[in-house]
C-alpha cells in the first residue's frame, strides 16, 4: 500500500510543525492537479501551509521537491511490495520471490497516477534518470535487486554470475515494461505474464 496522504491545509498543524511528509503530500496533490511544469515553490508552500523560506531551506526548486517525492513514493511502494510478497507468496525459492516482487512493482508503476501524470505532461523530468545518471530511486532498487539475486544464487534457484550485473539487467527489463509497455498495449495482464516469463528464463540456472 502507498503511504497515507492528507491535505496539509486541513491538518491543524502549525507552520513549524509541518513535517517533510506533509510538504511532499501537498506536492503530490498539486502534481496531480496541475502538473510539474505549472507548479511553483510558492504553490507548494501555500498548499502545505509553510513559508517559502521553510521550503527553500530544504530544497532549491520544484524539481528537487518532486525528486524527493518520487524517492519516497517508490521506496514505500517497493518496500510494501516486498512485505506483501513475504506475507502472502508461496514462492519456494529466491528466484520466484524476486520475480514476484519485480512483476508486482512493475504493474504498480504502470498505473501509478503520479508517474502517469509526469509522463503525460512533463516526460523530460525523467530523462536525466533514464539517460545520464542514477538517482536515489535507482540506487535503492539496485540494492534490493542485488541482495535478492544473491539470495537466489545462494539457494541455487538463480544461475551463477555477478549479482550486480544480473540485478542491472533485471532492472532494465522492468523499466522497459513499466515505461514503454503502455505505449504498445493496454493489456497489462499480458505484459505481466511476458515479464514474468522473461525473468524466469533469464535467471533460471
Amino acid at each position: 500500500m502507498m503511504s497515507q496522504r492528507r491535505n496539509p491545509q486541513t491538518s491543524g498543524q502549525s507552520t513549524n510543525a509541518v513535517s517533510e511528509d506533509a510538504i511532499l503530500d501537498a506536492t503530490y496533490h498539486l502534481l496531480l492537479a496541475v502538473g510539474l511544469r505549472r507548479m511553483t515553490m510558492a504553490d507548494i508552500a501555500r498548499h502545505a501551509g509553510v513559508s517559502r523560506a521553510t521550503l527553500y531551506r530544504r530544497w532549491q526548486n520544484v524539481r528537487e521537491v518532486v525528486a524527493a517525492l518520487l524517492t519516497r513514493e517508490w521506496s514505500t511502494a517497493i518496500n510494501d511490495t516486498v512485505d506483501t510478497v513475504d506475507a502472502t507468496s508461496d514462492a519456494p525459492n529466491g528466484r520466484q520471490r524476486l520475480v514476484d516482487v519485480v512483476v508486482r512493482t512493475t504493474h504498480m508503476s504502470r498505473t501509478h497516477p503520479m508517474l502517469r501524470k509526469i509522463i503525460e505532461l512533463d516526460p523530460e523530468f525523467l530523462m536525466p534518470y533514464l539517460l545520464h545518471r542514477r538517482g536515489a530511486n535507482t540506487e535503492h532498487q539496485l540494492a534490493l535487486l542485488e541482495k535478492a539475486v544473491g539470495n537466489g544464487i545462494a539457494d541455487g534457484s538463480i544461475r551463477a554470475g555477478d549479482a550486480s550485473e544480473l540485478a542491472r539487467s533485471v532492472l532494465l527489463v522492468a523499466w522497459s515494461s513499466a515505461l514503454t509497455g503502455p505505449v504498445l498495449t493496454d493489456d497489462f495482464d499480458a505484459l505481466d505474464s511476458h515479464l514474468r516469463d522473461l525473468l524466469e528464463r533469464y535467471l533460471t540456472p
